[in-house]
């Protein structure tokens, strides 16, 4: 996975003028402030926008097809690897799936400790885009280090940013055994659990990280955003009773409450030929939006008041319909990851035992949790060993794909008479409202646009 952290800018290939020739091609070789590669075309005909085609072009790595012939134990482990920036959602995902096809519910101290866990992956990779992919856009910069490098309040903007994340990473160190690809979460609990002692410490490190989120949810409101309000489908999970994490039903804002098992009777992958991912789709055809923005669009009346209250403050109507607004959204969940991290520290009282019994079995399990860029499913069928026989995941990037073209159809008579850069840029910015992580849907930006 190329490094999210990389100053590098967007690089412009553009041919040779050709007299008067009508067409012209804009080819960006490297997206800057996305996880993973690929490519945009724009096609115009005389002005007029023809087809978009939003390319992921990394090779295919074929999970699915490792997991089968795997014992269940090992899922947790090597889904764990499908990201560096949010392997906590795969694992818990992976985890629920299991665990329903065993028949076991992780329940008390256990699933507070899960719930936890995946605060900690939201605070990094949430504050890794705010501020360092994302704010360079609102700023006008190429790179979160030239930001830094230019005023000095931008520099400690940045500091902040850091010093969110690793808040995050110290949380999913400790739950996790390590920061990146965790390796303490096994199917029916942890290998290892924390002592209160442990918790607590941890709880001291996070008060600050408190008043870090506040900042950075006024921050968020402060920036300007384009008017680029659409009719969006929101799609997230939604919990009986809390901010959902790891449960709850499968909702949108079009009237849709299922199951969380009843996913593929709703939804569908397919193949488009320019692209090495599936993408995802409503059975009827229609694209969605998963992720933070439909999460708080879909659930803001499950935070608790002093969250709302800071919501109130940003000036913004919830729901909002405006994807650049996703970065208020993302620094929302940040304040809430925080407050709910510290509630259950609070609380903690050790379980009796790491994790729960179960007995490998014949039997098909799916489950989604919501990962910082969205909805997660895992589906797994095992014979009575436990052995993986089929093995079905989709990222959330694959379900946002279709919306993302619908975004940049948008905006793409926006850039007909832009230069080169400036239509690059303009597209890449629409793109980073998702934050899309490419190399979990292989799996940005070359940039083509062809007039004829």
């Amino acid at each position: 996975m190329p490094d999210p952290n990389s100053d590098r800018s967007s690089r412009i290939d553009t041919p040779p003028h050709q007299g008067d020739s009508p067409e012209r091609i804009i080819r960006v070789s490297t997206l800057a402030r996305v996880e993973g590669e690929g490519a945009l075309t724009i096609r115009l005909c005389n002005d007029r926008v023809e087809e978009v085609q939003l390319r992921i072009f990394e090779a295919p790595r074929y999970f699915e097809a490792f997991l089968r012939g795997r014992h269940m134990q090992e899922v947790p482990d090597l889904t764990a690897r499908i990201c560096g920036i949010c392997p906590v959602a795969y694992q818990m995902s992976s985890c629920h799936a299991l665990e329903q096809l065993a028949g076991i519910e992780v329940s008390g101290p256990l699933r507070e400790l899960r719930r936890l866990l995946y605060c900690g992956e939201w605070i990094e990779s949430h504050t890794l885009h705010i501020y360092l992919l994302h704010a360079p856009d609102f700023l006008g910069y190429e790179s979160a280090l030239a930001m830094a490098q230019d005023r000095p309040e931008y520099a400690a903007l940045v500091r902040n940013g850091l010093q969110l994340k690793k808040a995050g990473n110290a949380i999913i160190s400790l739950l996790g055994g390590r920061a990146i690809h965790p390796i303490n979460v096994r199917v029916g609990g942890f290998y290892h659990v924390p002592s209160k002692k442990e918790l607590k410490q941890l709880g001291e490190e996070l008060k600050g990280a408190h008043d870090l989120a506040r900042q950075t949810v006024r921050w968020a409101a402060s920036l300007d955003f384009p008017a680029f309000e659409h009719d969006y489908e929101f799609v997230a999970l939604r919990h009986q009773a809390e901010y959902p994490m790891n449960e709850g039903r499968l909702v949108s804002s079009r009237g849709l409450n299922i199951a969380m098992s009843e996913f593929p009777k709703h939804f569908e992958e397919y193949q488009v030929p320019y692209s090495n991912a599936y993408q995802c789709r409503r059975k009827n055809g229609g694209a969605y939006y998963v992720g933070p923005l439909a999460r708080w669009n879909l659930n803001f009346d499950r935070v608790p008041a002093s969250i709302r209250q800071v919501a109130d403050e940003t000036g913004i109507t919830w729901p909002c319909r405006n994807p650049y607004v996703s970065i208020i959204a993302r620094s929302l969940e940040v304040l809430y990851a925080v407050e709910e991290a510290i509630r259950i520290i609070t609380t903690y009282e050790m379980p009796d035992s790491p994790a729960m019994p179960y007995q490998p079995c014949a039997g098909q399990g799916a489950w989604i949790t919501e990962a910082p860029r969205g909805i997660l499913y895992h589906g797994y069928e095992t014979d009575a060993s436990g052995i993986i026989r089929q093995a079905s995941i989709i990222p959330p990037t694959s379900q946002n794909q279709l919306q993302m073209e619908g975004d940049l159809l948008r905006i793409a008579p926006q850039l007909v008479n832009l230069s080169e850069q400036e239509a690059a840029l303009r597209a890449e910015k629409v793109i980073r409202n998702y934050d899309p992580c490419i190399s979990c849907a292989t799996h940005f930006l070359k940039l083509r646009v062809e007039r004829r």
